[in-house]
């Protein structure tokens, strides 16, 4: 008797692997794009501008000569203090004035003020408008001939005679504060006002119960609930003024007497009105420096505030 050879099972298919991705080298596929065009227009003029600060270079010639660490060591035995002095003095004036302001203002929108939204939208103007056109309008307000504010002044006899606010050592940095305060003081109220209408009604309430007044509820219930939006609204406003331009340059320039001054200003003077691009150059990296410790210290806070 016969017995039928059992059935062969047939072989499992072949995978292909030949013409498949893996996922991370997809993904690096769809990110090439993007990733070259940030190489192109950020990461490379950034090495460029970094090693252009070792040659001494004039924009006026022709060719460039490798000059080391002497364009750095000019401004850490120049002028690299003063220029830090003047720009903390203006970036913490510009920063804490229009924050007292603000949180004043979000505080006062806060409580129901009859015609807030109208206030509100108000407040928001000096905001839309372009830096330089409030410089300019500013800078006729400072007029030490026809300006508003010597007007009104005189007018109520406060000052005898016409003040040069712009053209004095003493006033000039307190002036260019006073014109980036109104300027920035809308978005901070904004924000801060976002962050008092998160707080619950019934934490106030409860405090009113056990007797605590108005000055002891803002410490005890209002600052705990908004002091993370308060920290991220002053580090970001810090930031964007260690680095502000365009109100110092069309107010004072610089000046008098280089006494407004900043690193913004400095590396524009150096690399367009002196023409030396390696000095300006190696004065921008040190500030480089400085702009990334204080970024390091916001992606910090910020962290913090995302893990609570």
């Amino acid at each position: 008797m016969s017995t039928a050879a059992p059935p062969q099972k047939a072989p499992p298919p072949r995978r292909r692997t030949g013409g498949r991705l893996s996922n991370g080298a997809f993904a690096l596929l769809l990110t090439a794009p993007g990733l070259a065009l940030f190489a192109a227009i950020i990461f490379y003029p950034l090495l460029s501008a970094l090693f252009t600060g070792f040659f001494e270079q004039d924009l006026r010639l022709p060719g460039r000569e490798f000059v080391g660490l002497d364009n750095f060591a000019y401004w850490l035995d120049g002028d690299l203090l003063a220029i830090l002095e003047q720009t903390l003095v203006f970036t913490v004036g510009a920063t804490l004035v229009p924050f007292v302001l603000g949180f004043a203002l979000a505080l006062a929108l806060n409580t129901g003020l009859k015609g807030s939204g109208f206030l509100r939208g108000l407040f928001l103007f000096p905001w839309v408008i372009p830096g330089v056109v409030v410089s300019f309008l500013w800078m006729w307000i400072f007029n030490a001939n026809y300006g508003v504010l010597n007007g009104v002044l005189m007018e109520t006899g406060i000052i005898d005679e016409s003040v040069a606010w712009l053209g004095r050592p003493g006033t000039a940095m307190l002036a260019v504060i006073v014109t980036k305060t109104w300027a920035s003081f809308p978005w901070m109220m904004v924000m801060l006002l976002a962050g008092l209408q998160t707080v619950p009604k019934e934490l106030h309430e409860a405090a009113s119960m056990d007797g605590a007044g108005s000055v002891r509820r803002f410490f005890a219930v209002t600052w705990p609930q908004v002091r993370g939006v308060a920290s991220i609204v002053l580090l970001l406003e810090f930031i964007w003024n260690f680095q502000h331009f365009d109100t110092i340059y069309v107010l004072t320039g610089g000046g008098p007497a280089g006494t407004t001054e900043t690193f913004a200003t400095a590396v524009y003077q150096t690399a367009f009105k002196g023409f030396d691009i390696g000095r300006a150059t190696a004065l921008g990296g040190l500030w480089m420096l400085l702009l990334l410790l204080l970024v390091a210290v916001y992606l910090r806070i910020t962290e913090r505030k995302g893990d609570a």
